[in-house]
């Protein structure tokens, strides 16, 4: 290769170091060519051989040649002793084999020439000592033998040496000196090093011109820079003279691996390159981890490695274990995605929907429900201008496409989902709605539970005899974050029924759905079993901030050696960074809002994904209110729907007196007390009358009526609580039945709060 012939000789004290056998085996093929050559000299001159004495004496010639040129170019060096050294076998071969020839006759010391050279070169060995090889076992003895080495013993070494010996690099050590090697394995001049310098000291910065003179090397060919968390005292040393030349006839990728990613200190260092595709707007490096590693990809310091400004152009995606995926786009591909056909909403055999795009062209799916492991835990995450809500009206109209009951809630009292109205089987606003909507969800689970155990069931099947019902709540936080303004029994009553629904709800084909703007998995209660649904569903992380993503990954979410960037707002399309405009006092131009665009993690992969297009028109989606009106609203069986509407009217009373009365007991007394009125009045809307187990000396149902009515008959308002006070000889529960079936037969209403009465007349 010509880049090796430009490689400087080293000093001719450096010897080059081979296994004794190397050697001896080369002195046993020379020693046979003397043989050889013997023969042919002591013979040849008594042929008529015209050839073999015109070559003879040309070889001759050509060795004088070349040996009278170096003497020219370095007269008595050690260049020309070398070069004699080599020769010696061909000149004095050929002089002895020319002298036979010219003198007449056969003189007795002309058969004695031939062999007395022969023996002569077989037992020198010429061409092998010249070679200044120097046996392994030599070199390893050398430190006992002698105080210390007097020269460089390999290539690595003597640049070491010359480092150490310059008198600008002072104190400081070149170590770790490593040969680049072209793809053949072929050994080049060029070189990098790790520079040293004193307990203490820094390492000196050193122009071009001092760098390549330290090595007599091109000036700018050398470079000196510090190494990624390191010190100034230990800097990185690269010397690339033929380098260049080089890669211009390499793989540009793989130099674009070697170079920039795998390098020493590199973002890859020390993974592979297992495959590349180059396409149009794309370059995609498949790699894999050292063997017994967790393969790590850090998208910022790729893209920085890279010289990338915008790091969502960079994209990662690993299986969690040792293989992963760098996407390196030269445009965003999710700036433009269409809007979802029914086609893309309807559920493939494993449950799935498509949800939207994926960088590489691909459709981007999440799971409604797994056949295998059952209804799934989902949690979405997202800042205002997200695409939260779209996303979430997209899941909810795939649930009617594909037969689930859809049960909704909106803690922001219906204003986060306002297409869902009318269009789903179930839709509470508002924080008590959602958290009698969670109850109410919890209680119709306990009843499929009931009739599962009942008739000995075993696992879910769809549609024997229930429908999938999945749960969604938006809005959460307003509940359950730390800051949220509601009573701690509000909270620490919700938090318990956010446990049960995910400890029950698999397997009797009912998921659910957290979504909020920002949260911390420890406000969902069992954050542990919230991780390990969240395997079997989607965890969808929309823009947001740094510090809920760094959570996110605290928390086992995210899959190990991934750490994916926080969606910025805005697409870079080109308009400059915010640095750039900061420094020249202008505005920085922001490109197109990246609503939809989300990291998705499911089963311990992560890909990033863009919601289908929902155009906006008169303040709602009428695309996506089309695809749901596409189909019929799925509903619970009527058994289900009489357990859920009776406990939904039973816990939003209960929701409402509880955020009415704080922390207080009587707080808590009156939102029972509540709890209990509502779902008898409820009972009685439906024509359903409660069994109450109620003892054989207690006043019939028709007196107690009678005497609550006597107590209301003077217009004042009575609290429930005041009322079963005053009949203390009936039991309480019997007390709350008469004051619903009042209360439903028209004879009294509700006055103010909660739990207060008042006769109707």
């Amino acid at each position: 290769m010509a880049i090796l012939d430009k490689t400087p000789a080293l000093p001719a004290t450096a010897p080059r170091i081979v296994p004794a056998r190397s050697i001896l085996r080369r002195k046993r093929l020379e020693r046979l060519t003397y043989g050889a050559v013997t023969l042919g000299v002591a013979v040849g001159p008594h042929t008529d051989l015209g050839a073999a004495h015109l070559g003879a004496a040309a070889l001759g010639a050509l060795a004088f040649w070349r040996l009278w040129r170096k003497w020219d170019d370095e007269p008595l060096g050690w260049n020309v002793l070398k070069t004699a050294q080599r020769l010696t076998p061909v000149l004095t071969g050929s002089a002895a084999y020319v002298a036979s020839l010219c003198i007449p006759g056969t003189p007795w010391w002309e058969w004695l020439l031939a062999p007395a050279w022969g023996a002569a070169m077989t037992y020198t060995t010429p061409l092998t000592n010249s070679a200044n090889l120097t046996p392994e076992h030599l070199i390893i003895d050398l430190p006992a033998l002698a105080p210390a080495a007097t020269a460089p013993t390999s290539y690595p070494a003597y640049r070491a040496h010359q480092w150490d010996n310059a008198k600008k690099t002072g104190d400081t050590r070149l170590t770790s000196v490593t040969q680049y090697t072209t793809p053949d394995g072929q050994a080049l001049q060029d070189f990098w090093g790790i520079v040293v310098a004193a307990p203490g000291e820094e390492v000196p910065d050193l122009n071009a011109n001092a760098l390549a003179a330290v090595f007599d090397l091109p000036p700018g060919t050398v470079e000196l820079q510090l190494i990624q968390g390191s010190g100034p005292g230990r800097k990185l040393l690269t010397a690339k003279p033929t380098l260049q030349a080089l890669e211009q006839s390499t793989d540009p990728v793989q130099r674009l691996w070697d170079e920039k990613l795998a390098r020493k200190g590199g973002p890859t260092e020390g993974m592979t390159l297992d495959a590349y595709k180059v396409e149009e707007n794309r370059i995609a490096l498949r790699t894999s981890a050292p063997e017994g590693q967790l393969i790590q990809l850090n998208q910022k310091l790729i893209a920085r490695a890279l010289k990338v400004a915008d790091a969502s152009l960079v994209m990662v995606e690993t299986d969690g274990m040792g293989d992963g995926l760098i996407s390196i786009y030269k445009t965003h591909p999710l700036l433009n995605v269409r809007e979802a056909t029914i086609e893309d909403l309807t559920m493939a055999p494993d449950g799935t929907i498509g949800l939207g795009m994926q960088p590489d062209g691909r459709t981007g799916r999440m799971p409604l429900y797994d056949p295998d492991m059952g209804a799934v835990t989902d949690l979405f995450v997202g800042a205002p201008g997200a695409g939260k809500s779209v996303t979430l009206l997209h899941v909810i109209a795939a649930e009617r496409i594909n037969g689930i009951v859809s049960i909704v809630a909106d803690a922001q009292d219906g204003m986060s989902l306002p297409e869902v109205d009318g269009r789903v089987y179930h839709f509470g606003k508002g924080i008590a709605a959602t958290a009698a909507t969670l109850a109410a969800s919890n209680d119709l689970g306990k009843y499929r539970e009931k009739i599962s155990a009942a008739n000995g069931w075993g696992s879910f099947e769809p549609g024997s005899p229930w429908r999938i019902a999945n749960d969604t709540l938006d809005e959460l936080n307003r509940i359950l974050s730390a800051d949220a303004v509601v009573p701690k029994p509000f909270r620490k009553w919700v938090t318990g029924l956010v446990g049960d629904n995910q400890s029950t709800g698999r397997k009797l084909g009912k998921g659910i759905r957290f979504a909020a703007q920002s949260i911390h998995l420890a406000d969902l209660g069992d954050k542990d079993r919230i991780r390990a649904n969240a395997k079997n569903g989607t965890v969808w992380l929309g823009r947001t901030n740094s510090s809920t993503t760094k959570h996110m990954a605290t928390d086992g979410v995210l899959p190990p050696g991934i750490y994916p960037e926080p969606i910025p707002r805005y697409f870079n399309t080109g308009g400059g960074s915010t640095i750039d405009a900061a420094f020249h006092g202008k505005e920085a131009k922001n490109g197109p809002i990246t609503a939809g665009m989300a990291n998705i993690i499911q089963g311990g992969s992560l890909f990033v994904n863009r919601t289908w297009f929902a155009r906006k028109e008169n303040k709602t989606y009428p695309h996506l209110i089309s695809l749901m009106e596409s189909r019929p609203i799925p509903r619970l069986t009527h058994e289900e729907d009489l357990v859920f509407q009776t406990s939904y009217a039973k816990w939003l009373a209960f929701a409402e007196e509880l955020l009415a009365g704080g922390d207080t007991k009587e707080g808590i007394d009156n939102a029972c007390d509540a709890a209990q009125t509502a779902a008898k009045e409820q009972l009685a809307r439906l024509g359903i009358h409660g069994d109450a187990e109620e003892d054989e000396d207690q006043p019939s149902a028709g007196s107690i009526k009678d005497r609550i009515l006597d107590l209301l008959a003077d217009g004042q308002i009575w609290s429930l609580k005041d009322v079963r006070a005053s009949l203390h000889d009936v039991a309480p529960g019997s007390v709350n039945n008469a004051m619903g079936e009042l209360h439903a037969e028209g004879h009294v209403r509700p006055a103010g709060r909660r739990g207060t009465y008042q006769i109707t007349n």
